[in-house]
């Protein structure tokens, strides 16, 4: 049985990388890097992508992938352009396309969690850029995409971590929103849920959070004590008088028992390095 070729665009970021140390084991996978890191320079299943400069056609034809993964970021203007690349791809190739989306492309919506069938609407740049890119997907013969949508995504390696060592460190005050309801994830069980979905040629739209919901303040206090003994300088935000809700939420498209975990089992087990 032939192994399946997988191509992960963003391959060298946070979350790009943490899919290709999940998938390569199993599958023959490639991965895409603009960084200047030599680690992927000699690793020959990775290529250079200037995502601003390079047409991906050229990767996408030399690798020739059933799968490709898109978990680039970028200038947006270039993601959209690549994308326009990538879907025509997909549409005359036997391949599939998985999308790295964001809970973002809810922002607008405030009073509710949101759901995988829900109509999307952002207020911000960044979530209307997913929307745009979503939209492309949905074009698509359903069996041949699969858009899943993230909420913050956290590990010992990520930018957020990373960034609240940095502030504590320097006393910079670590902002945090009181009023502003989540749920959450890291990159050990979104691989994990990744991995699932290829493995079972799962299309369709997927919701990849914690199954229980949180204040953003008490997750983020929670997880700063367990990376340390500090005393770190709190600025709280109030963007509204009311409770807000930015969390994506499975209805239609539950995944098995053990791959569903709660916000606390990311605290616990995945945060302390």
């Amino acid at each position: 049985m032939e192994v399946k070729r997988i191509l992960i665009i963003g391959g060298s970021g946070f979350i790009g990388n943490a899919i290709y140390k999940e998938l390569h084991p199993y599958f023959n996978t490639y991965g895409t890097y603009n960084s200047a890191r030599r680690s992927f320079e000699k690793n020959q299943h990775f290529f250079k992508y200037n995502m601003e400069e390079d047409d991906i056609y050229t990767i996408l034809e030399n690798i020739k992938p059933q799968i490709i993964i898109s978990a680039i970021r970028g200038n947006f203007a270039s993601q959209i352009q690549a994308h326009h690349h990538i879907v025509e791809y997909v549409e005359e190739h036997n391949c599939r396309l998985v999308f790295v989306s964001s809970a973002n492309v809810f922002d607008a919506y405030s009073k509710y969690p949101s759901y995988e069938n829900d109509k999307t609407l952002s207020e911000s740049i960044y979530g209307r850029l997913k929307i745009r890119i979503e939209n492309m997907l949905l074009r698509l013969p359903k069996e041949k995409m699969a858009i899943l949508r993230v909420p913050m995504v956290f590990g010992n390696t990520s930018t957020r971590i990373k960034d609240f060592k940095t502030s504590i460190l320097n006393n910079i005050p670590i902002d945090v929103f009181p009023n502003l309801i989540i749920n959450v994830t890291n990159d050990d069980k979104l691989t994990q849920q990744i991995h699932y979905l290829i493995n079972r040629n799962k299309s369709g739209i997927y919701h990849l959070g914690s199954k229980d919901l949180v204040h953003h303040e008490d997750f983020i206090k929670e997880i700063i004590e367990r990376i340390g003994t500090f005393n770190p300088i709190y600025k709280r935000n109030f963007t509204t008088n009311n409770e807000r809700y930015l969390a994506v939420l499975p209805k239609s498209n539950k995944l098995p028992k053990n791959l569903q975990f709660t916000y606390q089992e990311i605290i616990d087990h995945h945060i302390i390095s």
